[in-house]
């Protein structure tokens, strides 16, 4: 987490780190303990995308109102053959870190971040460590990431 709060620093990002004891596993409990709407949650999930044979990975930063991902748009976007969620050893490969806690900053990730996001001022997501939030404007967000492509 020192490299995460290395990087906020240095960026001159607004952020808080918030630590607490309930393990946070769904957007509906991030809302109703944060108390905030659940669209402002922002999960990271990772991607393999494949084409031709060769594996790239992507972060997806998905709002927490968001039903399911369209992986077909997805596959358009990104020219690929195939996407599918990273498997939960890929992640850990990847982030350094377990799947529901995969920080919101993955400056070394390409980035896919859905647009619902910015019309909050602070979003909640992961910082890499189990029971620990970051809450951060979205702008930071995608200032501090990648960003190769935005989902609406």
């Amino acid at each position: 987490m020192k490299k995460l709060k290395d990087l906020l620093e240095i960026s001159g990002a607004e952020y808080e780190l918030i630590s607490h004891d309930a393990e946070i596993k769904t957007a509906k409990e991030g809302a109703d303990y944060f108390g905030i709407d659940p669209a402002q949650t922002a999960p990271t999930l990772i991607l393999r995308a494949e084409k031709g044979g060769v594996s790239d990975y992507f972060a997806l930063i998905i709002s927490g109102n968001r039903d399911k991902v369209n992986f077909d748009e997805l596959i358009n976007v990104l020219q690929v053959d195939t996407v599918r969620l990273a498997k939960p050893k890929e992640v850990e490969r990847i982030t350094g870190s377990r799947i529901g806690s995969v920080s919101l900053i993955n400056p070394n990730i390409p980035t896919i971040m859905d647009k619902q996001l910015l019309r909050f001022t602070h979003v909640y997501g992961g910082t890499g460590i189990q029971q620990t939030t970051l809450k951060i404007s979205p702008k930071n967000v995608e200032n501090l990431n990648k960003v190769v492509f935005f989902i609406d």
